[in-house]
Formats: C-alpha cells, structure tokens, sequence
C-alpha cells in the first residue's frame, strides 16, 4: 500500500539492452514526462529513484537510474511501482482539467441533490474517459460507468469535494433485443 499523498506515475515493465536501461510504462499525460517530476520512490517509500530518459520504445519512455548499470540490476526493478507525492504535481493548466487522483473517492451527486455514490476510479477506453461509480445503494454491488463528459457530469467542484451527474431517465434501462423473425 503507497503512503498517503502518493501517487502512482509509472511502473518499470523490463529492461532494454545490456547496459541498465529500462522500460517504464507512463501514466503521464505524455510518457516522456515520467522524469520531470524530479526523483520518484517506491511504493513503501524507502527508495527513491531520479530517472532520466534516454529514448522511447514501442511508445514507452526509457530512462536511465543512477546506480543500475547491468541488464541483471535492470531486470531486478521489474514490476517497481514509481510513485511521486501529491504536492510536487503542478496545478492543472485548463479549467475542466484534473488529476484522476482528485476525482477518486469524491460523492458524486445527481442535480437534485440526492447522493449516487462515490467516484471509485477513471478509465479510458480509448473513446475517452468513464468514471466508474460506486452506487450508495448498498444491495447493488455492482460499479456504474458514467462518459465523463460536460453533459453527463456537468459539475465537478474540487474545492467543494463533489461531483454532480445528469442522467437520462433511460440511462439505466437495458435495451431489449431485437426479435428474430421467423424465415420461411
């Protein structure tokens, strides 16, 4: 479990050549990123590694770690969760722009007022991002994925902790299936 206030960036996915460098998998908006938040750490928060990029790969950033100079070291840190603390990210440049981290575990509310549930994480498909919601209703144990959209989530107030969703009134009907007709 990361201490709090930490949050994930990347993880190391392997290693690339004979001389240490390594392949990072980046949740930086863009990969190359992963190295310009200054020195990341391990999970438990002992280790602190500075990467520095050396190139990308298939789409993945590799970087260099002072001290690991081998392909055996590089190997060993495969699978290392790097993480960094909440404070050192800069403050988002647009105004409906946020950190998935600051979205996680917000109430999330329906324009009435009524409570729906809690943010529990985001996704993205590749059509853009969904926010899976916990619904409050205890006996549907079941996450909700919601477009997270200007018309499905007309509201989201940081400073308040909340989020506010339109729904459509059919938005939880499941469509029925076409009838077969039968061929002669």
């Amino acid at each position: 479990m990361p201490q709090a206030g930490m949050l994930l960036l990347g993880v190391i996915v392997g290693a690339k050549g004979i001389k240490g460098e390594l392949k990072v998998k980046s949740f930086t908006e863009n990969p190359e990123d992963i190295a310009a938040y200054g020195p990341l750490q391990d999970q438990s928060g002992r280790t602190t590694y500075k990467l520095k990029v050396v190139g990308l790969s298939k789409g993945l950033p590799v970087v260099r770690i002072k001290g690991i100079s081998d392909r055996t070291a590089a190997e060993a840190l495969k699978g290392t969760e790097l993480y960094i603390a909440r404070d050192r990210l800069p403050e988002t440049e647009e105004e409906e722009e946020y950190y998935h981290a600051d979205l996680i575990g917000l109430p999330v509310f329906f324009q009435d007022g009524t409570k729906f549930g809690t943010v529990l994480r985001l996704h993205d498909f590749g059509a853009g991002d969904m926010l899976e919601i916990v619904p409050e209703n205890k006996d549907d144990k079941l996450a909700v994925l919601v477009p997270f959209t200007v018309e499905m989530v007309p509201e989201v107030d940081l400073s308040g902790g909340r989020v506010v969703v339109e729904l459509s009134e059919d938005f939880f009907e499941n469509p029925e299936a076409p009838q077969e007709t039968a061929k002669s």
